[in-house]
């Protein structure tokens, strides 16, 4: 089982570690908003992961699922991702640099929610977890709830990472000046609208 176990740990780590714009979006929450918002958006992520090693291990057919629906999901997850960004960009046109630095307390349930469903939508998760269908079917074997232990692993492997990333852009604010934040600020809320709407319009024509 501990094998079974350190490989669903390698999935999640694998898995979660690539920056996109989840791991953007969780950066520029733990820099402006603080530890709490940083770990609900990981997290969130984190479970979403989980939530799809689960389906797996529990015997749906998540290769037809997955692609049944993979264009109304990436559109989705294109447009909350341009959404997003465009609430970014309002830290950069704040009337002061302290406003974008202490920005209004944000709902911790909001950032999981979010980044939970923008997971799940996140046509580089759907893509992995198809490809860790495989990973489960050799790693599990014929173990008795072997398949489980894998998910569990997945999903800590997942949370291990967005808790080094949290407080490694929690180090680094300590370190940039509050004017800073303003274009963190703007970098991130373009990035993010511009990987949303290339996402979105994929989606719509077939890209």
């Amino acid at each position: 089982m501990l094998e079974v176990f350190l490989k669903g740990l390698g999935i999640g780590l694998a898995i979660a570690a690539p920056v996109g714009p989840i791991g953007l979006l969780c950066i520029r929450r733990s820099v402006a908003q603080g530890r709490a918002a940083g770990l609900a958006t990981g997290f969130g992520a984190a479970a979403a992961d989980g939530t799809y090693g689960l389906l797996v291990a529990a015997g749906v057919s998540a290769t037809g699922l997955l692609t049944r629906y993979a264009t109304p999901m990436q559109l989705f997850g294109g447009l909350l991702i341009a959404w997003l960004g465009l609430m970014t960009l309002r830290g950069f046109f704040a009337d002061r640099p302290e406003e974008a630095a202490a920005p209004p307390a944000k709902s911790v349930l909001g950032a999981f929610g979010s980044t939970y469903l923008l997971t799940l939508s996140n046509p580089a998760t759907i893509l992995a977890f198809t490809g860790m269908i495989a990973a489960l079917g050799a790693a599990a074997g014929n173990a008795p709830h072997a398949a489980y232990w894998l998910v569990i692993g997945v999903f800590l492997g997942s949370a291990l990472w967005w808790l080094i990333l949290v407080h490694a852009a929690l180090w680094a604010r300590a370190k940039i000046a509050a004017d800073t934040l303003r274009w963190l600020d703007l970098i991130a809320g373009t990035i993010l609208i511009v990987w949303g709407l290339g996402l979105a319009i994929g989606a719509i024509f077939g890209g």
